[in-house]
Order: C-alpha cells, then structure tokens, then sequence
C-alpha cells in the first residue's frame, strides 16, 4: 500500500467549505476534516478545532504556494486576515494505515432541520417518520450538508419549494441542493459548476439517491437559456455581487432564489446587488456567522 500525505491548514473555522473546495479542486484530495475532540471522564481534553485536517493521496504541487496564491485571491475577493485564519500548513507523509477510511471516523448523521438529514453512504441511518434523507460521501466534493452555508439554502428549500417546480443550483458541487429538491417534490433539476471534477461525483450522488430528471453539467449561469421556479446559489459573496444578474435571468416570473454563502459582515455587498438588479427580499435566514436572502424578482 502506498502510504498518504496529510496536510494541517489552520484557519477560521468558518472558512471550511471554501479551503476544503480549494484542496478537492487543486489537489488528490481524498477527504477532509475541521473539527476532533478527546474527552476522558466526560471532559474535553483537546481540540484541533481552527486545524483543516486534508487526506492527500500525493503530492504534485507545492500546497504551501498554491494555497498562499488562493488566499491572497480571497483577500483580493475583500475577505480579511481575520476572516480567514492564519493558513499557516503544515505537510506530512504518513504510513498508510487503511489511510482511506482514517478521516471517515469522525462523519455522523447531520439533521439539518426535523425533516430533513445527511447520512454518510457507509452509515446505516433508519429515518424517522416523514424524514427526507440525503445520502453522501463527504469526502467527495464540495457541499456536504454539514456547513452552514449549506444547510442554509437546504433550509429555504424546504421552506419555498413548491410540488412541480422546476430547480437550478448554481455552483451545486456534490450536488446535494438538487437531490433535496428532488426529493421535496421538484419536477426537475439543473445544477452545473465551474469545477469539472465534480461533475461525476454529482451524477454518481444522484444515483445513490435514486433521484431522476437531474441533470448536473459544466457551466455558468451566464450561459443558461431555461428559466426556472426556484434558483440556489450558494457561492462567495462577491461572485454572487457580480452575477446577480445572471441568477436573476434564469428566474421565471414569481421565481425564488436562495442566495447563500455570506459571511454576516459581507451582507452589504449582496444587499446591494439584490437592490440593483431590482430583486426583493422575502426572507432572511441566519445560522451563525452565516446568512442567506431568499428572494423573488
């Protein structure tokens, strides 16, 4: 067997999903994790909370250069030092000891709200009664169900989506936004993203699900001529600042869009674009740091 690399990050806690989507899009990630704590007597004794924890199955490029390039991007994006953490990395080879399964150990079942739950795809999960579950690996793509960000837009989803809508995901990642949809009764779904190596892990997530009329490809949302009931974005704050306009024409009349991804701090720039492109906020949902505008034009 040959043996892995594990690569330490230390950053914001909140800046997870967008280091993790850094490491799968650069680097022969296999899984990640945030967050390990060791208790004796009941009583927390560590924490590696703030340490990003990335399974790698090699080493092609420089992780100390290609992660100093995307912060000081995301710096440039208008996030802060102390928004993001120190990103200080650490890198080392490690025997493989059934390496693969080593950072599965931490994953459970996530219960997003009452109705709804995220279930590992090696875990045996028996749902309670008129319980929508999503089946994932989490070590795969973006979009685990775990993050705020995430559990946002799922949230609006359960709480706008209508019995025959139609669904776009832009940025959709592992794919989970659509296969929620689907599974709350959306007729059919869209998703596409900008990174190609998700696409597979997205159709492959929808087939696990047993969901069907979804179709997840390589694109932009400049690019869509179909119009759709109820649009997701859950995508950096300034991304979402400068395609508005884009999600906007992708919004039949009377449309919904969930827009997610935004630290409560960056709030301004998408209440911004939201007032120019003449959207109207229906809704705001909060959890933690995070925030998400739900939407109609």
């Amino acid at each position: 067997m040959n043996n892995y690399y594990e690569l330490k990050i230390a950053i914001n806690p909140d800046m997870e999903d967008i280091v993790s989507d850094i490491c799968f899009t650069n680097f022969d990630c296999e899984g990640v994790v945030l967050e390990e704590e060791t208790y004796k007597d009941l009583v927390m004794t560590s924490t590696t909370k703030g340490n990003l924890r990335v399974f790698l199955t090699s080493v092609d490029r420089n992780p100390i250069e290609v992660l100093k390039t995307e912060r000081e991007l995301l710096k440039s994006r208008g996030f802060s030092d102390e928004e993001l953490g120190s990103w200080e990395v650490s890198l080392d080879e490690k025997e493989n000891q059934d390496w693969s399964k080593k950072w599965k150990e931490k994953w459970t079942v996530t219960h997003v709200t009452d109705k709804i739950a995220v279930v590992p795809s090696w875990l045996s999960y028996t749902p309670k009664k008129d319980e929508v579950t999503i089946t994932l690996d989490p070590g795969c793509a973006f979009g685990t169900g775990t993050h705020q960000t995430t559990q946002l837009c799922m949230k609006a989803l359960e709480k706008y989506l209508k019995k025959g809508d139609t669904v776009a995901d832009i940025g959709m990642g592992s794919g989970i936004l659509g296969i929620l949809a689907k599974k709350l009764g959306a007729s059919a779904v869209y998703g596409c993203d900008i990174d190609d190596t998700v696409i597979d892990v997205a159709k492959e997530n929808a087939k696990i699900n047993e969901v069907n009329d979804i179709t997840f490809e390589l694109n932009t949302a400049d690019k869509i001529k179909e119009k759709y009931d109820f649009v997701c974005a859950n995508i950096l704050h300034n991304v979402l600042a400068e395609i508005m306009g884009d999600l906007k024409n992708i919004m039949k009349d009377g449309g919904i869009m969930s827009l997610s991804g935004i630290l409560d701090e960056k709030k301004p720039v998408v209440l911004d674009a939201i007032s120019k492109n003449g959207l109207k906020i229906i809704d705001t949902i909060k959890q933690d740091q995070w925030i998400s505008f739900v939407v109609t034009n």
